[in-house]
């Protein structure tokens, strides 16, 4: 049974939010089991994180389909279906971009990450739940899946499939919750595992 979560104001995001959605992004993965790790030092974690996260945001804000809430506590990144999460440009820059901000090592092993999800991404058109993040100060409250319920809610409207990526099993009964059902695991080098999930489109009768 699809649960209802609390009911969360919602707005499309303007690059005038990128900043503070990066630092929502930026606290709520830190300690992520897959986006932690990825960078090692946690002294200079958060620093090197955002400078990714903000490639990602600052892209994704070309299609009007990132999610806040009023004060950007909470983010929803979606890309539309036909849509690409980075521009070619910003694909090829990728690679240097990691390295500077958080050297070879680290920008090898994500870009393997990012490869493997890639790899596993499905050939139907789809909206894509790349990034869904509360910032930590703001946790417990049902934002995130408020504003997630919020999202769906606008592509059931549209009659079409969503998908995502669960870095956090921890989150798994939440999307599941939300008519999500698991796909298939992507384990990456340190033996993590990433369960992929999909939501079939809605129908009038289902909504």
């Amino acid at each position: 049974m699809t649960r209802v979560p609390p009911s969360v104001a919602a707005r499309t995001a303007t690059p005038a939010d990128a900043d503070a959605i990066v630092s929502t992004l930026t606290s709520a993965f830190f300690h992520d089991p897959l986006w932690g790790p990825a960078f090692p030092d946690e002294r200079r974690r958060a620093a090197q994180a955002a400078v990714m996260w903000r490639r990602y945001v600052t892209s994704a804000l070309r299609y009007p389909w990132t999610l806040v809430t009023p004060g950007a506590e909470a983010a929803a990144v979606w890309i539309p279906p036909g849509g690409t999460e980075l521009t070619p440009e910003e694909e090829a820059g990728l690679p240097d971009l990691l390295t500077r901000a958080a050297g070879a090592d680290a920008a090898r092993d994500i870009l393997a990450i990012y490869g493997q999800l890639d790899a596993a991404h499905p050939t139907e058109p789809c909206f894509f739940l790349t990034l869904l993040g509360v910032h930590d100060e703001h946790r417990g409250k049902g934002l995130g899946m408020g504003l997630l319920a919020e999202s769906l809610a606008r592509i059931d409207a549209l009659g079409a499939p969503a998908y995502l990526e669960s870095s956090n099993p921890a989150n798994i009964d939440r999307y599941r919750g939300a008519g999500f059902v698991p796909r298939d695991t992507i384990t990456i080098a340190t033996g993590h595992v990433v369960t992929t999930m999909w939501r079939p489109a809605r129908t009038v009768g289902d909504l």
